[in-house]
């Protein structure tokens, strides 16, 4: 029986939606072993006058934990 767990995280970026999310999802990585799938819940954006000056993205991790690790 697999068991997958979930984590909502948030990442930011100045260029877009986007890269944030792939820059979350390797920022991620480093840190949390067997990632399995990604759920994009809220995008939000700072602005300053009429200008975006930072893209926000709440994001639902799912990974899958090893039962054999020590």
């Amino acid at each position: 029986m697999a068991v997958e767990k979930h984590l909502k995280v948030t990442g930011t970026s100045e260029i877009s939606w986007k890269d944030a999310i792939v820059q979350t999802i390797s920022e991620a990585s480093k840190t949390i072993d067997y990632l399995t799938e990604v759920k994009v819940l809220e995008q939000k954006a700072k602005i300053n006058g009429k200008r975006i000056t930072e893209y926000l993205v709440d994001l639902d991790l799912a990974f899958t934990i090893d039962r054999d690790r020590d």
